[in-house]
């Protein structure tokens, strides 16, 4: 929900538009903008700054404009339509619109329907039949290929099943683009994926240091008890002691 999403739109202009003042004006909402939701949406209407990081122009036909908006997640496509019918001085609104990627997941892989998803799962219940449903089922970990990633010790993973926040001593390795404040994928020693959350340091910093919270979990995705809980041996172990 949270990640970048690109779309195609049609928007049609109440007026007509000289092509060079529309790439103008694509250009001065390309980049941070204020947008109030439009009066039919599901979030409170109040002024906030959302990123549109390109717009480019596919075709125009008379008053039709297509293009092709990357942007940041919230951002509403009908209102910046509007927006931009207003700077240009003819007014706007959007006529169609389609959603053609969400961060890496792309219109252009393999789409199925709900009829073989279902007869999908149907075959492997029924039957024990796995060749299908591997085909329109992809792994979870699949989602979050886009994220900085970090492996965690066996021993960490089902402490951070339980809502524990992941601490530098559980890291045992991590990719080098990991940024203060981003979301980051945790894994398994296995490449099974155990969380998501957002990293409290960078990269260097959580080589650097012996302990800390390194990321604030925000969605705990393998199951409790997947692993052994061994978090729970050693605080036994501490009390004894």
């Amino acid at each position: 929900m949270h990640s970048s999403k690109e779309y195609v739109t049609l928007m049609e202009l109440h007026g007509d538009v000289n092509l060079e003042k529309l790439y103008e004006v694509f250009k001065m909402f390309t980049g941070k903008i204020y947008q109030r939701p439009p009066l039919r949406s599901s979030v409170k209407r109040s002024l906030r700054v959302r990123e549109i990081y390109s717009i480019d122009l596919l075709e125009i036909i008379n008053r039709y404009v297509l293009f092709r908006v990357k942007c940041e997640s919230g951002t509403y496509i009908r209102k910046l339509c509007h927006d931009i019918g207003l700077v240009l001085g003819v007014e706007a609104h959007m006529r169609e619109l389609r959603r053609v990627a969400v961060a890496h997941i792309r219109e252009e892989l393999p789409v199925v329907t709900l009829h073989e998803v279902s007869e999908a799962v149907y075959l492997w219940r029924k039957y024990g039949d796995e060749t299908l449903i591997r085909k329109v089922v992809l792994p979870v970990e699949y989602i979050v290929a886009h994220l900085p990633k970090i492996i965690i010790k066996d021993s960490a993973v089902d402490a951070i099943a339980h809502g524990a926040q992941l601490a530098v001593p559980g890291i045992v390795m991590l990719s080098n683009d990991v940024k203060k404040g981003e979301r980051v994928a945790i894994f398994t020693l296995k490449g099974e994926l155990v969380a998501i959350g957002k990293s409290f340091m960078e990269t260097e910093e959580i080589v650097k240091n012996e302990k800390g919270v390194a990321v604030k979990i925000e969605r705990v995705v393998m199951d409790r008890g997947t692993y052994p809980p061994l978090w729970k041996k050693a605080k036994k172990e501490e009390k004894s002691e």
